[in-house]
């Protein structure tokens, strides 16, 4: 029972898709061959092994203390069996606190982690020149590397022209201060340099999203009409800039306000000077296009020829107008015969998110602030500014995984427990004794729940998946006193009071051995020690906390449970056979 109910524990883990069931898939597979080998061990050789140790006259005595806890814990469940009222009260009230924790606990995706690696993306203004963007990202770079607790940086100038990025190194956490101080820190040096703004993102050993981004979670807008969607980005990256509390490294992907020289040709002076629009085409690709006009062959590689006009020439409209444009009869014409130049805004790129024109807001997280906090503030704020529905905002990258992920956390619990429930019902052959088994998982979500509020941590996929072993580890208390007292009232006919009684003392101690095993295994991954300690640290506090409680409230809870099951299965049994006739 233990062991199918376990492997029913993580089911729906196998069963899961996206990019979070691929990635827990092969966690749930190589516990579940473990839960299965074990058993067959257990069922095999350890009775063999047992078999042939060697035979005493006499029972060891055990321990003094366990014998008065025993005793204790006798007259303490008898207490509960004979004041069953305020028991049933305690576990409603168990229930009730486990589903509103879980309801006002944070939400995040997966925990931030300290692997010493930071991303830091640079962004000027957009009519920058490469020589000023290369001085600002430089002095950029430098102040990084002077800060005590960086260990090296690698600068990259690239995507647009006025953008780069810094990849920091940071020293062992042993020497520097913990990563959010060192994040803060370099925040406010890289403040001072005016204009350069800059967004640093920790790194993570998990990264998921394809999408490329100024910080780590993306938000989407996207409409029919491309202006609409640039004017409520621009409303609604102001409102989140504003919300300081909630996001910090608002950025975003729209850059319209580059420098561009519009030319306006006047197509008949363009044919009275004997000058084809494709001319005038090429001319232009070849000054400014960098046009590939041929290859030098050498040995074993080769090397293109680019054609351009002089780049330390300052090219304005002025310098533009002055631009000859050979004609049919080989004269060189000035560009301003036939067209007039103007100095205009425009964009630097143009995105597009599948069909539509899009635009990108991307923020991080302030300390202490959860994912699932930020995602709700952006659609309040949506309606705050008074967004039209003709402008869509959807998640991209983590976010949106996070969402889906948070979407299918319920069903998920959900899912484990009916399996549970219909494995249990299909060994015991019925379908009251699983309740009373899994009676006990309030108790157990209760103790994660609050254990993981203590500790100041989200309610994360890791701590989902701790809360599912939990799940498996927690019911098998139950299990060990079910099957002792179905057992005693099959064959000996005990009432349901006497037999449950005896069940739970007979059981106290492969209930403590077991759970203390458990709680001990688990320890060290709550304490959080070692390399990326953050991302296992949730899963053991989940184990730790929910195992703390719920030993208590199991040992004396789940008795009551047994007793008012049976007698309402007995009353429905009188009352079934009373309705077909019987004369009992």
């Amino acid at each position: 029972s233990m062991s199918l109910s376990l492997v029913a524990v993580f089911l729906p883990i196998l069963l899961m898709g996206g990019v979070v069931g691929r990635i827990l898939n092969e966690f749930g597979v190589v516990v579940t061959i473990a839960i299965l080998a074990s058993a067959v061990v257990s069922l095999t050789i350890t009775p063999m092994m047992a078999a042939r140790l060697p035979r005493t006259e006499a029972a060891p005595e055990g321990l003094p203390a366990v014998g008065r806890l025993t005793a204790w814990y006798g007259r303490a469940v008898g207490w509960c069996l004979r004041h069953p009222t305020p028991i049933l009260l305690l576990f409603l009230a168990t229930t009730a606190a486990s589903g509103y924790v879980y309801s006002q606990l944070p939400r995040s995706f997966l925990p931030a982690e300290d692997i010493g690696i930071l991303s830091i993306s640079t962004q000027a203004r957009q009519d920058i020149s490469y020589p000023a963007m290369k001085a600002l990202q430089d002095k950029a770079a430098a102040i990084v590397a002077h800060d005590p607790a960086v260990a090296h940086v690698v600068s990259n100038l690239g995507g647009t022209l006025n953008s780069g990025s810094l990849l920091v190194q940071l020293k062992p956490r042993a020497d520097r201060p913990p990563l959010d101080k060192t994040v803060a820190a370099l925040r406010r040096a890289l403040s001072d340099i005016a204009g350069l703004r800059s967004f640093i993102t920790p790194q993570q050993s998990l990264r998921f999203g394809g999408r490329s981004s100024q910080s780590q979670y993306q938000v989407v807008l996207q409409a029919l009409d491309a202006a609409l969607a640039r004017d409520w980005s621009e409303k609604l990256r102001a409102a989140m800039q504003a919300d300081g509390a909630t996001f910090t490294d608002v950025a975003s992907d729209l850059q319209n306000a580059a420098l561009q020289a519009r030319v306006d040709v006047d197509r008949d002076r363009a044919a009275a000077f004997g000058i084809a629009p494709d001319v005038l085409r090429n001319t232009l690709q070849a000054a400014f296009g960098s046009l590939i006009a041929t290859q030098i062959q050498t040995t074993g590689d080769s090397y293109d020829v680019i054609v351009e006009f002089d780049q330390s020439r300052n090219w304005n409209e002025q310098a533009l107008a002055g631009l000859r444009i050979p004609s049919d009869s080989g004269k060189l014409v000035p560009l301003a015969s036939f067209a007039t130049i103007t100095r205009a805004a425009g964009p630097v790129s143009v995105n597009q998110t599948g069909q539509l024109a899009s635009v990108t807001l991307s923020f991080n997280l302030p300390e202490g602030v959860s994912l699932g906090t930020a995602t709700a503030e952006v659609q309040t704020l949506r309606a705050r500014i008074g967004m039209p529905a003709s402008v869509t905002t959807g998640l991209a990258g983590t976010a949106q995984l996070f969402q889906q992920a948070t979407d299918n956390t319920g069903l998920l619990i959900v899912a484990a427990i009916l399996t549970i429930y219909v494995v249990l019902g299909v060994l015991y052959e019925s379908f009251v004794h699983p309740l009373t088994i899994l009676s006990g998982l309030p108790s157990a979500a209760l103790g994660a729940l609050l254990a993981l509020w203590i500790a100041g941590l989200d309610f994360s996929i890791i701590a989902l998946i701790g809360l599912l072993m939990l799940i498996g580890i927690v019911k098998k208390n139950a299990i060990m006193m079910i099957d002792v007292a179905l057992d005693l009232r099959r064959s000996e006919n005990r009432p349901p009071v006497e037999a449950i009684h005896e069940a739970a003392v007979r059981r106290l101690r492969p209930i403590m051995m077991t759970t203390f095993a458990a709680l001990l295994s688990a320890l060290p991954i709550a304490l959080g020690t070692g390399a990326s300690a953050e991302l296992r640290q949730p899963l053991g506090i989940a184990v730790v906390g929910g195992l703390a409680v719920s030993q208590v409230l199991t040992l004396f809870v789940t008795p009551v449970i047994f007793v008012a099951l049976e007698n309402l299965g007995a009353r429905l049994s009188g009352r079934k056979r009373r309705g077909t006739g019987d004369p009992a």
